[in-house]
């Protein structure tokens, strides 16, 4: 059913953002996870790597940008981002409490 990936590999970064700060407030964390990685594997991949429990996942595609260089047209690739939120009472992830 899901991709057959180790942990560390489906979540690529955690995204570090003023949105994605406030929301640690409210238990939940952003992240980069891989595009073709499902609900269920990041929940179990977060579970796994940071040792809490998962209530819910929120995923989307996000859409590579237009760029420049000079004369020359590029796109950034396209990416998923991860919303996670944790059951409440947990201790939250220790990486994103470092950086508040």
């Amino acid at each position: 059913m899901g991709i057959s990936v180790c942990a560390h590999e489906i979540i690529i970064s955690p995204l570090i953002s003023e949105k994605s700060m406030l929301g640690i407030s409210e238990l939940k964390y952003s992240f980069k996870v891989r595009k073709d990685a499902s609900k269920v594997d990041i929940r179990n991949a977060v579970e796994k790597v940071f040792d809490v429990k998962v209530k819910k996942v929120n995923t989307m595609n996000v859409r590579g940008r237009n760029r420049r260089h000079g004369k020359w047209r590029g796109r950034t690739p396209s990416w998923k981002k991860a919303i996670v939120t944790l059951v409440e009472g947990q201790k939250g992830i220790e990486f994103f409490n470092h950086i508040t």
